[in-house]
């Protein structure tokens, strides 16, 4: 009999890759691939470090798991676990921790499946997370997670992904281009590419710290690659998002006008004390050029609310810029405390009452901002990939920037790539469409 294997992935669209992959190592291995909610001989979690929500909530899907199946072997691999490697192995059920470098070689460690009293724990030094392991997620989802680069060399002060990722290093461009023509051959219609700093894409292409190639290299290229019909970036940071890429951007084939830009603070104060690389006048600049370039391009921002010595003033400066700023979403993360960071020493400490207030705060403005963007939008024709889900009787979907769809459920449109006119927006905030095409035939 197959031993059946599940996973669970918290955090990024990097990690949702990387859980990919390692379960196509298990299935080779002679796995069989279940879903979490099923009986499974062993469960795989991937934990995530960036918030301490994905923390805690580890204790939750471990119990979740062992409730299927009490005698399950259970493993805990990423981020998190090169971090508190002692601390996951010391929770209860937890037979096997991975760190960094060890999760891509978990068919190593699981030869025997038997229950462990305390977790096992195999994590390197940081330090020794110096090569590179390409990885996409596929079959998951109608898009693929196509990893480009790991690691990061900047130091931002509230940030422990070096310290659970190490430096900053790139896939080659050829293994690259080969994962996207065997994404593309699968019938996937969509390619996101993710890592932890792709605009440091090139850097360690090689084992070494020169660039071979940039980002922009990477993007001309892999806007060759014949069946890919959408192409989309991840979060790239302002000051590695160069106005040739916007350029590049706006008039490719298969980019698709949907950007990004990690914010932070709209203070320059805190953008200080924050150690980003950049200032809010260069974030605007990037803004306007993408707007010039692509006036129905979709810009979403991630902010950090109640970091260290963020006064009123600072947080209504961060509140002002952004309503002043055409952008289309926000990701509101509530400043939470990292052991071994920089910020976590800082004095100026913001209650967590006030630092909940100004995320509702914020939250809010999202909610007014991706409404404005999407009254634009209406009356506009658009090409809509429909997603595979039943969501109460409707099938949902994106448009090339990014605005959510819903249609009547029609199983036939998964997957698919439709044109649309859009026409209102629903009570759930989704946008209704009209499919413009006769009998239902696809775009591509």
């Amino acid at each position: 009999m197959k031993k059946k294997v599940a996973f669970y992935t918290l955090g990024c669209k990097l990690n949702f890759s990387e859980t990919s992959t390692i379960a196509r190592n298990l299935v080779d291995e002679g796995f069989t691939r279940v879903d979490f909610t099923e009986h499974a001989d062993m469960y795989v979690i991937n934990t995530c470090s960036v918030t301490d929500n994905a923390d805690k909530r580890f204790k939750t899907i471990v119990k979740q798991a062992q409730k299927v199946n009490p005698d399950a072997f259970v493993a805990a691999i990423g981020c998190y676990a090169q971090l508190k490697p002692k601390d996951l192995a010391a929770v209860d059920g937890v037979d096997l921790v991975l760190g960094a470098t060890e999760k891509f070689n978990i068919a190593d460690y699981v030869n025997d499946l038997s229950k462990n009293d305390y977790g096992e724990v195999h994590s390197c030094e940081i330090n020794e997370a110096d090569f590179y392991v390409g990885s996409y997620a596929i079959g998951d989802r109608t898009r693929a997670f196509l990893k480009v680069q790991d690691g990061c060399d900047y130091k931002c002060t509230y940030c422990t992904i070096p310290l659970a990722r190490g430096i900053s290093r790139s896939d080659t461009l050829q293994n690259v281009l080969k994962n996207a023509k065997e994404i593309s051959e699968q019938g996937i219609k969509e390619i996101v590419l993710t890592g932890v700093n792709i605009g440091d894409y090139g850097k360690g292409e090689f084992g070494n710290k020169k660039h071979e190639h940039t980002f922009l290299d990477l993007v001309k290229a892999l806007d060759t690659v014949e069946g890919i019909h959408r192409l989309r970036i991840s979060s790239i940071e302002p000051n590695l998002l160069k106005n040739e890429t916007i350029e590049f951007v706006g008039n490719s084939n298969s980019f698709v006008p949907h950007f990004h830009i990690p914010l932070q603070s709209g203070s320059d104060e805190i953008l200080k004390l924050m150690r980003r690389r950049y200032m809010s006048d260069l974030y605007v600049n990037r803004v306007n050029k993408i707007k010039e370039v692509m006036p129905d391009a979709c810009i979403g921002v991630d902010v950090i609310v109640g970091f260290p010595g963020e006064t009123d003033e600072h947080f209504l400066t961060t509140y002002n810029f952004l309503n002043d700023l055409d952008i289309s979403y926000l990701h509101v993360f509530t400043y939470s405390e990292r052991d071994n960071t920089v910020a976590a020493e800082m004095e100026g400490v913001v209650p967590k009452k006030v630092r909940n207030k100004r995320s509702k705060m914020l939250r809010g403005l999202s909610v007014k901002k991706r409404r404005a963007f999407y009254e634009q939008q209406l009356g506009t024709t658009r090409t809509v990939l429909f997603e595979s889900e039943n969501k109460e009787g409707y099938i949902h979907g994106f448009t090339e920037n990014y605005v959510k769809v819903k249609y009547p459920w029609d199983p036939g449109l998964s997957n698919m790539l439709h044109e649309v006119k859009l026409d209102t927006i629903a009570e759930d905030g989704l946008v209704r469409c009209t499919i413009l095409e006769k009998e239902g035939v696809t775009v591509r």
